[in-house]
């Protein structure tokens, strides 16, 4: 396109160029030579008054030595002879004599061309009656004076207006085809599968507005794409929840062929259902989270669902801090699903009668959430946080504690595993308030709450 618009402005250009320069070179010759023979004829007209008073030679000669082609040696005057006078010759002639005959016999002035330019033949009234004629000569030099200079700026004048013709039309086509280009780049990275490809919205109003578009229509992509991903992984992983008591329920079935295939089908179900989480969080996007939650009511919602699970199993669950409304920023499936997986590792990993706590610390700049419990700790807990970014052991996805990453660093926050108080794992959470006040999760101290006698800590903890 945009040598396109170069050969057409190019074209067009050129056309208005000769359709203008052409007549205007040949006006400015025919000027000059208009300007030359009308010089000519004032010259011849200066002698007329002297012809008619007088034909004398010396009279004559002093009359055109007055006049500048006199001077120079281009006038000459023929004055015919009459009974009793003889004709007079003066200067130089370079006309024929039938050229001058013609001219006289014609009364008017007559033009001929001669060597090394043009005679202008003047015919005059004398005294004596008959009619002289005055020949003055036009080099070609005074006919074509000025017309090679006026041709050159001319031709100078038309190539300047066609190469700025050039330039403007490579400029706007530049500015035409490379918005156009970026948006076809673009087109093909989004169609390769690059989703954070986007378009600069430069160019004419009509590629800004594609440009839009296009942007508009990639960032609904990626957040449909986002949704339908983070969709299956939740609900996929949620179902981790039924399955663990599922679990737990075929664990006590006790041996036999019955109970053995029960527990196999559970544990084959776990393996799909994990499979599932593990391919919907592989390309998963990280989304800001747009809404807040109240992370107390969430945390008394879900203990009170996994209360009924640990009653059963003889566990202690206590939690601190959710008497009162704790804000955060996350939405509220997002924080039940990291509780549900945090909780579910307790269930999973700890033996029966294993207690458990969930405390929170509201702070100026973020929220704190710990899930502790009293059960044997983490060896690694290094190895722990690197299995929650998929490099699960047996028996796990690794994927809950990327649930929980992905939730604490959505805010700006963290996430670390170290040792309760109740003698276990505790995981503590950092859910930031505001973007750049989320602690790290290495060598920052969380507050601890002082145990009166006979009461266990509500520090919060979890393992893998």
């Amino acid at each position: 396109m945009r040598w396109l618009l170069v050969k057409v402005c190019l074209a067009v250009t050129a056309m208005v160029v000769v359709a203008f320069a052409v007549p205007l070179g040949l006006v400015v010759k025919e000027l000059a030579r208009d300007r030359a023979f009308s010089n000519a004829e004032r010259q011849a007209a200066a002698i007329g008054p002297a012809l008619a008073i007088t034909t004398d030679r010396v009279q004559l000669e002093r009359a055109l030595a007055s006049t500048q082609a006199g001077a120079d040696g281009r006038m000459a005057l023929h004055v015919p002879a009459t009974p009793g006078t003889a004709a007079v010759e003066i200067g130089r002639h370079r006309s024929s004599a039938a050229a001058m005959d013609a001219a006289s016999s014609r009364g008017r002035a007559s033009t001929v061309a001669v060597g090394g330019g043009y005679a202008l033949l003047q015919p005059n009234a004398v005294s004596s009656g008959t009619v002289a004629v005055v020949e003055v000569f036009v080099p070609d030099s005074d006919v074509t004076r000025g017309v090679a200079t006026a041709w050159i700026v001319l031709a100078a004048v038309g190539i300047g207006l066609i190469v700025g013709s050039v330039a403007i039309a490579d400029r706007l086509g530049t500015r035409m085809v490379r918005p156009a280009g970026r948006l076809a780049n673009a087109a093909n990275a989004l169609g390769r599968g690059d989703l954070g490809v986007r378009v600069s919205e430069a160019g004419p109003s009509e590629l800004r507005s594609v440009a839009v578009a296009f942007n508009a229509m990639a960032d609904q992509v990626v957040q449909l794409l986002a949704n339908e991903r983070e969709l299956a992984a939740d609900l996929s992983h949620r179902l981790r929840t039924p399955l663990t008591v599922l679990r737990l329920n075929a664990a006590s079935l006790g041996n036999g062929p019955v109970a053995e295939q029960t527990r196999e089908a559970v544990a084959q179900l776990e393996r799909e259902v994990d499979t599932i989480i593990r391919t919907a969080r592989e390309q998963q996007s990280t989304t800001p989270v747009m809404a807040g939650c109240d992370a107390a009511e969430v945390i008394r919602e879900r203990m009170a669902f996994w209360s009924a699970l640990a009653e059963d199993q003889g566990r202690t669950a206590r939690t601190a801090g959710v008497d009162r409304p704790v804000r955060v920023p996350v939405a509220r499936g997002e924080l039940a699903a990291a509780l549900d997986a945090m909780l579910g590792n307790v269930f999973r990993h700890t033996p029966e009668g294993t207690a458990f706590a969930v405390d929170v610390h509201n702070g100026e700049d973020a929220v704190i959430v710990l899930v502790s419990d009293a059960g044997t700790g983490i060896r690694d807990p290094a190895a722990a946080l690197r299995r929650g970014q998929g490099d699960g052991g047996p028996g796990s996805t690794g994927l809950g504690l990327d649930i929980v990453r992905r939730v604490a660093e959505s805010t700006g926050g963290d996430i670390a595993i170290g040792h309760s108080v109740l003698g276990g794992t505790e995981v503590r959470v950092w859910l930031a308030l505001r973007p750049g006040s989320g602690a790290s999760g290495r060598g920052h101290r969380v507050p601890r709450r002082r145990r009166r006698p006979g009461q266990k800590s509500t520090a919060s903890g979890l393992n893998l």
